[in-house]
C-alpha cells in the first residue's frame, strides 16, 4: 500500500515540471581550497514544485544549506544551473524570501519595525506598511508586544518575528535553513502549526532544509534526501499524509508510522556510523 502511495524518483532521473519556479540542474559546486578542493554538490537535479513544501534532509556537511544559497544568489555553481520562474540565477536574488536558522532581528528596531522594514525597502507608504505589518503580527500571534524589542522576545517569538517579516511582501519562494533547530520540542510543534496555517491560506513555494524526520513528514509534500559529502540526491518521496495536518498528534496519522521506516531506513544509510 505504502510503495503505492509514495512514489520513488530515481536519483538520476530528470525534472518533469516544465517550469518550476525553482529547478537545480546537473549542478555541481567546487569550494577550492589551499591543501586541496572540496566537491560540495555533485551532479544535483531535482525540482521544487509549485505552491508546495520541499524538505531536504542529509547528514551534516552535505551541502543542504549551499542549496538555499544557489537560489538567493549568495552563491554561484561551479557547473550546472540553478533556474528561478525559468531564467539562470546569476545574482543576488532579492525575489526570495530567506529564513536562517538565526532570526537576525535587528535589535535597535521593535517588534512592528522589524517587520515593517522589507515594505520600507519596497517604499510602502508608513501608514500601509504599519497596518499590513500589525495583521500579520496578529496572524503569527504577537499582538501586544508591537512595541517589544527583539531581546525582550522569547526565542519562539523572535522566530515568529522573523517569519512575519520575510513573508509580509509575499515572496513566491521561501527558503527556510532549519528554522526551529533551536527551539524546544513545544515551541517547535506550535510553530510548525502556525507556519502550516500560513501556508495553507498563501500557498507560497517553501524549499525548507532540516535533519529532523519527523519535521520534514510534518510539513511537506515532497521529500529530497541527500548523500553524504559531496551531495547527491540518492532519492525522492512524496508524503502519504493527507493535508490538514494536526501537528500535535502527527505519530497517529494514517501511512506515519510506514513511511516514517521507510524514510528512515534510506536516511540512516547516509549516516558516518551506521545506527542498529
Amino acid at each position: 500500500m505504502l510503495e503505492r502511495l509514495v512514489p520513488d524518483v530515481e536519483a538520476g532521473s530528470r525534472a518533469t515540471d516544465p517550469q518550476p519556479l525553482v529547478r537545480f540542474a546537473d549542478v555541481r559546486l567546487v569550494f577550492e581550497a589551499a591543501a586541496a578542493d572540496v566537491v560540495a554538490l555533485d551532479g544535483v537535479t531535482f525540482d521544487v514544485p509549485l505552491g508546495q513544501i520541499t524538505t531536504v534532509i542529509g547528514p551534516s556537511g552535505c551541502g543542504k544549506t549551499t542549496l538555499l544559497r544557489l537560489v538567493a544568489g549568495l552563491t554561484r555553481a561551479s557547473a550546472g544551473r540553478v533556474l528561478y520562474k525559468g531564467e539562470a540565477v546569476a545574482a543576488l536574488n532579492t525575489e526570495v524570501g530567506y529564513i536562517t536558522q538565526d532570526s537576525n532581528l535587528f535589535p535597535w528596531l521593535t517588534t512592528v519595525e522589524n517587520v515593517e522594514f522589507p515594505l520600507a525597502l519596497r517604499g510602502i507608504s508608513k501608514p500601509e506598511r504599519r497596518e499590513r505589518a500589525m495583521e500579520w503580527l496578529q496572524l503569527v500571534g504577537l499582538s501586544g508586544f508591537e512595541s517589544n524589542y527583539p531581546n525582550e522576545l522569547s526565542g519562539g517569538m523572535q522566530k515568529r518575528v522573523s517569519i512575519a517579516r520575510t513573508l509580509i511582501y509575499e515572496p513566491d519562494v521561501v527558503l527556510m535553513d532549519e528554522p526551529f533547530g533551536a527551539l524546544d520540542a513545544q515551541t517547535r510543534m506550535m510553530l510548525h502549526h502556525e507556519l502550516l496555517q500560513i501556508w495553507s491560506r498563501q500557498h507560497n513555494t517553501i524549499l525548507f532544509i532540516t535533519h529532523d524526520l519527523v519535521e520534514a513528514i510534518t510539513l511537506s509534500d515532497h521529500i529530497v534526501v541527500m548523500t553524504k559529502r559531496p551531495g547527491r540526491i540518492s532519492a525522492q518521496y512524496q508524503v502519504p499524509l493527507q493535508r490538514p495536518r494536526n501537528v500535535f498528534q502527527i505519530f497517529l496519522e494514517p501511512h506515519f508510522d510506514e513511511f516514517y521506516a521507510k524514510l528512515w531506513n534510506h536516511f540512516k544509510s547516509e549516516l558516518p556510523v551506521q545506527p542498529d
